[in-house]
Order: C-alpha cells, then structure tokens, then sequence
C-alpha cells in the first residue's frame, strides 16, 4: 500500500473524551472516527488489525471442531420472553418495534437465537456436541460509553456456544474453550490472567474471565501472592475462618434510643462500639422479592454475589417504601430482629461470628444490641456476600490478595440447563429419555482485544504493535523523494518485501523525514526500513525495530531477509 493512497488522516489533537492511551491514539492514528455517543466508524487501519484477530479466533476455535454461523442482529422479542430476560435484561436492552407492532430487540448476545436455532435441529443424544460461533456486530445501550472500544455501543463480538449431553461432556467443552482463549490471546500477544469471574446477566454456575493487565483497565482483579488463584473483584473470595462462639457469652437483648443515627459509623460512635460489632443490615429487591442481606458492619456487600448465589436474573437495592412496608421503620434501621413482615434473609458468614451484635430494631430511631446468630434470628442461607479486599488472605493457600487493573478481552460461561430447560432444546438419550442439551458460552470482545493490545503496547511517540495483530508489519520510509536513487531503492525494497510476503506500507509523500518518522512511529508498524541518500552510498539502509527503538544499518541486498526472518521470530515467540 502506498501511502499517498491510504485512507488515513493523522491527528496531533484529540477530543477531550479521549482519555485512555488506546482511545486517543486510535484517534491520532486516523484509525477509528466517532460517529454517534459509543458507535465508530472502522477505518482501513484498524479494520485489518481486527481482521487479523478474526482470522486467530477462526482459525484456533475451527481446528478444535467449533463451527461459524451468522444469526441476525435483530431479534424478537417472543425468545427474550421465552428464556424469561426480557424484563429483566435492563434498559441496556434496545426495544423497538416494528410497523406492524410487533417487538423485536438488537441483539446484545445471542443465547436465545442460538438456543432456537439449536432445538429446531436437535433429535438425538448421537448429534451432539455441537460448538457454534459467530463474528457480528452487537448493540448495548451502554449509559456512559467511554474509552473508545474497550466500552461502546455498538461493537464486534465472537459469541460462542456449545451443546453437550451431560454435565461432564459439557464440562470438557469448557475446559476446550478455556484452552482455545488461552491460545487466542497469547498469539495476538498479549499479557493476560484468566480470573474466576461472576455470570451477571448472561446466567449460569460458572465462569472465568480473559483480563488483559492494564493500570487504565475497568476491572479490578486480586490475584494470591503465592498461588495460581486470581479472581474479578466480584467473585473474588477470602480464606474463611470457623466461627467459635460460646453461647455462654450471649448477654439479653437491649432496644436503645438513636435518634437521627442511620449509618454503621454514626451508631457506632454514639454507642461506642467497633463496627465489626455491627451488622449491617440491608434490604434488596431479588427479582422483585425483599430479601434481607446481612454483613459485617465494617464490610461491603456484593451484589454479584447475591445475584450468583440466589439464582437471580436482577439486584438491586429496595426503594425506601419497600424497605418502610417490610421494616415498619424508617430507613436506617433495618434488622433482623422484629421486622413487620416476614421476608427471606441472608448472611455472610462473618455474621455467625459476631457475639452481641449491634443493630437496626426495626423500629424508627432505634437500634438493638446483644443479637445473635441462632439464638435472636436463623438465615436462611449463610454464603459470602462481601467484597473482598486486597491484604486479605488467599482462599487457597497462606498466601495473600494483591490488586491488579485489568480490561476484560474475553469470558467463558458454563451455562448448564438455564437456557435449554426453559426454552425446550432437548434430545432423546441413549436409554429413550428427553433431556434438555448442556450449554456453555464463550466470547470475546474483538474491538476490545484490539484497544487491550495497545494499551498494553505504546509509548510517548504512539503505538507498538503486537507483529500479529498489525495492520502492517513494515513501511519504507525513503527520506528524499527528490532524488531518484533513494526513490528507486525504496520502490525496489517495498516489491521485493510484498513478494516476500510481508505487508508493506510505502510513505511515497514529498514530506520531510521528521514528519515521516512521527506518522510511522504513531501508526506503529513493527518495522522501520528508513532510506537516504547517504545510507544509501554506503550500500546500507537503516532499519528501526518499533518495539525496541533498535536502529542496525543492513547491506540493501540483506533487507528482504533481515525482515522476514524477524517477521518469523516475532511471530514464532507469542
């Protein structure tokens, strides 16, 4: 390609969303162009680099049996009510309708039409497995897009999907995906940790996250010290100790006055009590149902958490009148103890080690003392509801949680019968029975992996592409296009490079060599072969490795070779 005809218009300035380094070099790179809040416009540039990722992600998930197919964007909305996530997806969900009334959804994920187009085929257990995927667009209607790709709107996802006859086969297929990702992620070259991770709105008992380390990524990760554990700030769990308590120790209840103090803090100071004495109490709606969700006072709830544990399609915290109908108190003093209705409640485990907990009395202006777990209330689920922090201690060995920020490029979901059951994709079974297929889900942000790659991989002067993933591997930069000698040996370099196999960009610009250097250096191609008239009486070119800043000067009939075979050494180490 020849750079007087590349569609690509360089930037020194940026808006002032921009924020992120991949974010605002996409920009400056002339690779990506905003055409609404969250939706892009793919240029030349960037489209071959997510190519190249495509092409990884087929060519990985083909040769372990998965096979592509295309579904619609469109969806109706008769599938979301079936799998029962069209109330409950959230307004992320776009609904419209069409001119004849009827409702359909862009697709934000495809579990319901794969689903479908799965049962419409499946008869026997002698079908299965299947391992489906596609590459296409998908649409969220995100409320504050932000960071370019790595948070849009609309964007590029492969979405996969697998059907296995029993839980140990579809297990099997998990573990073949986990493998595949895995694979996908270090040929693209990146630095990534597969961490334990919550199912949120997609469902399902279990999941592992693709978290590309990166201080400006969204999520936080805490990872053992020691140890292979490492787990999204959502399902990440501590060491639990065995709560010993003596019930002799247990002191009668006391109701006192605590006027206008709503917080754990408040109360504790006006009682001059440790908060760990508290329990904090809060009421959420569980699907539409109050439940009581109980903590120690001095941590965080996790709604990830509840959501998981209780099977859960939504979370989120009552609104006041709720929590006034089922307290008959005021908010702020909700607890366990004397609630005017009768409603399921949960605990963490710290809760059953509190001894003479402080807490709401379920009356306004009031809280209680000396409650105890068994004695004054009975949960009827204790689990882990809190967020775990970094400093405390692994789940698995003696080691210690460290934090990290990481961009989620990819996850995994093991997805069971939640979708199957509901929406009857079943099969006869070798001993005549009908059961319903086992799934698992699979995906992986494309324009993501593409963002995550140069947030990884930049510097002060632009990007530093992974070889696999650039969209071309090497430019010629001749410095004087006013002399014939270095334009005929750039032109001699770039062909014999294409022949060769290597994609090459020419910058045939009458520009000057400092603007030339700039615009390779901020698109990022891997490799510099730089051509002036001096070099070029020595018999030599200069040739610039982008990663490294390494300049070595090569006899002109030793170029082609130079960059081929480190072409194949870049490519060989990921």
């Amino acid at each position: 390609m020849r750079a007087t005809r590349l569609f690509v218009q360089t930037l020194k300035e940026v808006p002032k969303e921009a924020q992120v380094a991949s974010h605002i070099l996409l920009y400056r790179a002339g690779m990506i162009q905003k055409l609404a809040s969250g939706i892009y416009n793919y240029l030349p540039l960037a489209l071959k680099s997510l190519r190249k990722i495509e092409n990884i992600l087929r060519d990985e998930l083909n040769k372990r049996g998965c096979q592509e197919v295309e579904m619609p964007v469109v969806q109706p909305a008769e599938l979301w009510q079936e799998s029962g996530r069209w109330n409950y997806y959230g307004p992320e969900l776009l609904r419209f309708k069409d001119r004849k009334g009827g409702d359909f959804c862009l697709g934000p994920t495809h579990e319901e039409v794969i689903t479908d187009m799965a049962r419409r085929n499946l008869k026997s257990y002698k079908q299965l497995p299947w391992n489906l995927y596609q590459i296409q667009t998908k649409f969220r209607d995100e409320i504050r897009p932000r960071f370019g790709l790595m948070r849009g709107r609309e964007f590029t996802m492969k979405d996969g999907y697998s059907f296995d006859v029993d839980e140990e086969a579809a297990l099997k297929t998990y573990q073949l995906m986990y493998e595949a990702y895995t694979a996908i992620f270090t040929r693209c070259g990146l630095k990534f940790k597969a961490v334990d991770a919550a199912t949120g709105a997609i469902g399902g008992d279990k999941s592992h996250e693709f978290q590309v380390l990166a201080d400006s990524g969204e999520d936080m990760i805490l990872s053992c010290s020691k140890c292979d554990y490492a787990a999204n700030e959502e399902k990440a769990r501590t060491k639990i100790g065995e709560a010993l308590v003596d019930p002799a120790q247990f002191k009668a209840l006391e109701t006192i006055l605590t006027p206008d103090k709503k917080s754990v803090e408040e109360v504790a100071a006006f009682l001059k009590l440790p908060v760990e004495r508290f329990i904090k109490s809060m009421i959420y709606l569980v699907d539409d149902e109050p439940v009581l969700v109980m903590v120690r006072g001095d941590r965080e709830v996790n709604e990830a958490k509840i959501q998981a544990q209780l099977r859960a399609n939504k979370v989120e915290l009552a609104p006041d009148a709720v929590i006034e109908a089922v307290t008959g108190a005021a908010v702020g003093f909700a607890g366990p103890v004397g609630m005017k209705k009768k409603i399921k409640m949960v605990a963490d485990h710290m809760v059953a080690g509190i001894v003479n907990a402080a807490t709401g009395a379920c009356k306004s202006d009031h809280h209680i003392v000396n409650v105890n777990s068994g004695r004054d209330f009975t949960p009827d689920l204790i689990g882990d509801f809190i967020k775990t922090k970094k400093g405390e201690a692994c789940p698995k060995c003696d080691g210690v949680l460290e934090e990290f920020r990481g961009i989620e490029v990819g996850q995994v979901f093991f997805l069971g019968t939640k979708y199957s059951e509901k929406m009857k994709c079943t099969f006869i079974d070798a001993a005549g029975a009908e059961k319903p297929a086992v799934m698992g889900c699979y995906g992986i942000g494309v324009g993501r992996t593409m963002s995550a790659a140069i947030e990884q991989n930049h510097d002060e002067h632009g990007i530093i592409w992974p070889m696999a993933i650039a969209p071309y591997e090497a430019v010629v930069l001749p410095l004087q296009m006013n002399k014939d000698e270095v334009v005929k040996a750039g032109e001699t370099l770039y062909a014999e490079l294409l022949a060769a196999g290597v994609e090459t960009v020419i910058d045939d610009r009458d520009e000057r060599a400092g603007f030339k250097f700039n615009d390779a250096d901020l698109i990022g191609y891997p490799v510099q072969v730089v051509i002036g008239g001096k070099s070029l009486e020595k018999g030599v070119v200069e040739v610039k490795i982008r990663k490294t800043g390494e300049k070595k000067e090569i006899p002109v009939a030793e170029v082609v070779k130079f960059v081929t075979e480190f072409k194949e050494a870049e490519l060989a180490a990921k």
